[in-house]
């Protein structure tokens, strides 16, 4: 499994408000599953932006914080035609001149499990905090 790092409010879009394109700057080969990381960074402009308004962006929710895992998704599929100047189809989310994630079976955690990340790109994250979002969301699932 890997994770990716993404700024708030857009980590809380994706583990909430069904955001099922992440912008990125690289393609990568990767698909799978895949951790959300909100970043220590957050995109203050994007606060204010409709999409993230209704996506039900609320400050005080414990997946709006930043430098934890706040959920998983499933990668399906990058799309690069924007980023080499094509249109594409991408959706409301999906940023022109930037590569396009593609998630699926987004599964926000109960809590967030605090944790380093990395920027830019995917990255490995630790056999512990692998174990711990899996028993967060086993636990989730069994109540």
């Amino acid at each position: 499994m890997q994770a990716i790092s993404v700024q708030q409010p857009w980590a809380f879009a994706i583990a909430r408000g069904g955001k099922t394109v992440s912008n990125q700057d690289m393609p990568t080969a990767y698909r799978g599953p895949l951790l959300i990381h909100a970043s220590m960074r957050v995109d203050l402009k994007a606060c204010d932006s409709p999409l993230v308004r209704a996506a039900g962006w609320d400050p005080g929710d414990p997946l709006a914080t930043i430098g934890a895992v706040t959920a998983q998704a499933d990668l399906t599929d990058v799309c690069g035609a924007s980023a080499a100047g094509a249109p594409c189809d991408c959706g409301p989310w999906a940023n022109r001149g930037e590569y396009h994630y593609h998630l699926a079976n987004v599964r926000a955690l109960p809590r967030p499990i605090v944790a380093l990340g990395r920027h830019p790109g995917l990255w490995q994250p630790s056999a512990s905090l692998l174990t711990e979002v899996e028993t967060m969301l086993t636990a989730a699932s069994l109540k």
